[in-house]
């Protein structure tokens, strides 16, 4: 996600005149979730993050051309004119690179794809809708006439005016629109899903991991039970506060089973000494988000191809918990393993190195996710060990605890890929590098990979 930071003024006014917009609207009279909290921040129609943002998702008016910018510095600068003349929240690399990045995922499809039957192709939230261009255009250029002419390409987006933008996208190309439509809807509903579908297809999602909600469990040391986390107002109606409940979500139990499958006996008993020792409190925020997707995509399409991309780890998170977000008003910079002073989180020394690129703006992050009550992108890093676990997990091959049944899922070939590795196979890197070699999709993008998943067929 790439975001552009506002001024201190801007900043400065924008807080005093949405100051109790934002800190009465988001929790109601009675607790919430921590994930039904994060869902409204960022998505509430009135209130969410998102509703305020009518201009979020940039659309570059050209691709850029790295072959003719000198290097990094030159690329850096160009950014800089780009982000100031458009004035949006971000732009994604699948637009910032078009259409080289569109066509490295068009590649690995039609890599592992079963061409004998029509290619079915599903893209989640598909923001301007330059991926579904790219992808088709590669087709109709680089594959059998059949393929194209055969193929349907579906956008499931939850936002209207999104919607909107990515029928004009690719409705540039006359005869993209008879292979093309957009479904307004939440992806992570099963009822908007109609029947099982039974051919074998593709899904994409494409920094959609990082914004999905969470849900976060507590417990007072490395040995007691977990406990859910819920949010509530204090009684002055202004403050929230946490409250730690039993584990009774049965989407949560669902997540901490996957975490929790692979402990051994040993390893309980030397936390439990560790813990009569060096008691700590322990804080763990769960993508129950991402296993509720998938759950839903794994039932409706269980022959179903994955290709998901979005960041690995970010930078600077002072948010106490493992897999904590990044929460901050000003939206995110370019979240890069760059050298220098931002490996040490000293981002405001950088001179070029980021996207939002003002010279009078601070870094304005929450160190509590309860600060962001519509003000503020609420984000965090995928964790794609355990992505592939929750994978096989709503597959059927990985088995919870107690299930004894016969009956076993198809296991599934899975790969993680560093977004360099991924373009070096499958991208063409040469339509991405400036005159001295530089090549800021293969340079930059250390904290973002992709992962791909695909069925067998066995079980073994």
């Amino acid at each position: 996600m790439f975001t552009r930071s506002p001024t201190t003024k801007k900043l400065s006014s924008f807080f005093h005149s949405h100051k109790s917009h934002f800190s009465t609207n988001i929790v109601g009279e009675k607790p919430v979730l921590v994930r039904d909290f994060i869902h409204s921040a960022l998505y509430d129609p009135k209130h969410g993050y998102f509703s305020q943002r009518s201009r979020s998702v940039g659309v570059l008016e050209r691709s850029i051309k790295f072959n003719q910018l000198e290097g990094r510095k030159a690329y850096m600068n160009h950014l800089d004119k780009i982000y100031k003349r458009s004035d949006i929240s971000w732009f994604t690399p699948v637009e910032l690179f078009k259409p080289w990045y569109a066509h490295g995922i068009a590649e690995a499809i039609m890599r592992t794809s079963q061409l004998s039957v029509p290619l079915q192709i599903y893209e989640i939230g598909g923001g301007s809708g330059i991926c579904a261009k790219g992808i088709l255009d590669y087709i109709m250029l680089n594959a059998p006439a059949r393929i194209y002419n055969n193929m349907n390409y579906t956008s499931v987006e939850i936002s209207p005016s999104l919607a909107e933008i990515q029928k004009e996208t690719v409705g540039e190309v006359r005869s993209h629109l008879s292979k093309f439509r957009v479904e307004c809807r939440d992806a992570a509903d099963r009822s908007g899903w109609g029947d099982v579908k039974q051919q074998p297809c593709w899904v994409i999602m494409l920094e959609v991991l990082d914004n999905l909600p969470h849900d976060l469990v507590y417990s007072e040391n490395q040995v007691f039970p977990w406990k859910e986390v819920w949010v509530e107002k204090q009684h002055d109606k202004e403050s929230l506060f946490e409250l730690y409940k039993p584990l009774e979500d049965p989407l949560i139990k669902r997540c901490v089973e996957i975490v929790e499958l692979d402990k051994n006996q040993s390893v309980s008993i030397a936390k439990s000494v560790w813990s009569k020792v060096f008691p700590k409190p322990r804080r763990c925020w769960l993508p129950t988000g991402c296993l509720k997707l998938l759950e839903v995509l794994h039932e409706v399409l269980p022959r179903m191809s994955l290709i998901a991309s979005d960041f690995s780890y970010l930078p600077d998170v002072s948010i106490p918990g493992e897999r904590a977000p990044l929460v901050s008003t000003k939206g995110l910079m370019l979240v890069l393993e760059l050298e220098g002073p931002f490996m040490h989180g000293h981002r405001d020394d950088l001179s070029c190195s980021h996207l939002d690129l003002q010279k009078d703006g601070r870094s304005l992050d929450y160190n509590s996710y309860l600060d962001a009550k519509g003000d503020a992108d609420i984000f965090f890093p995928t964790d794609f060990w355990l992505l592939e676990r929750m994978d096989h997990y709503c597959s059927g091959w990985m088995k919870p605890h107690g299930d004894n049944s016969t009956k076993q899922g198809k296991k599934r070939r899975t790969l993680v890929l560093d977004t360099s590795a991924f373009m070096e196979e499958f991208g063409l890197p040469s339509k991405t590098r400036t005159k001295d070699g530089y090549n800021p999709l293969l340079d930059d993008f250390k904290n973002t990979k992709f992962y791909l998943s695909v069925p067998t067929h066995n079980i073994k």
